[in-house]
């Protein structure tokens, strides 16, 4: 009988990939911020990123962010962005913020991360998921080129409104 209840203990403390909520905004903030404080194109900004976060948290036709998690904490998340693409013809998905804390790298919740990504994206009807990810980090091109993503022919550009 004990092992049985230490099973449950355990079971219920695996990681598991979910909706992030508005309760989780505080934890979501920090991994943007640990992201962005290695990143060349963005600066850390606490206020800045808690409100994009709470503008998707909010607003769920916007977009999605998923969390792995465990019972006591947050320790990796993704951000979705819904669009339209006349190129598929349908509703596509811009991925942001692909992040797991430092301290839980290596192990695997970014893969599971994705898969919930693009299993959600299939159920959905969803025809691509598009993301951009930092030049310079060949580990991270090479995890999103694992994952089953190419190159694109396409190269980003922008413009910063102020």
């Amino acid at each position: 009988m004990k092992v049985k209840a230490a099973s449950k203990v355990i079971e219920s403390d695996l990681p598991r990939v979910e909706p992030a909520t508005i309760e989780d905004l505080s934890a979501l903030t920090e991994l943007v911020m640990n992201l962005f404080s290695l990143s060349g194109d963005f600066s850390p900004d606490r206020e800045v990123q808690q409100r994009g976060l709470q503008l998707i948290l909010e607003q769920p036709s916007r977009g999605r962010i998923f969390v792995v998690r465990n019972q006591n904490q947050i320790f990796g998340m993704v951000n979705l962005l819904f669009t339209i693409s006349t190129a598929r013809g349908g509703f596509v998905i811009l991925m942001e913020d692909v992040v797991i804390h430092p301290d839980h790298r290596g192990q695997g919740y970014g893969t599971m991360l994705v898969d919930y990504v693009v299993d959600f994206a299939k159920k959905k009807h969803f025809k691509r998921i598009t993301l951009l990810t930092d030049r310079i980090s060949a580990e991270s091109q090479g995890f999103f080129t694992k994952m089953g993503f190419d190159y694109s022919n396409m190269i980003p550009m922008r413009r910063i409104i102020d």
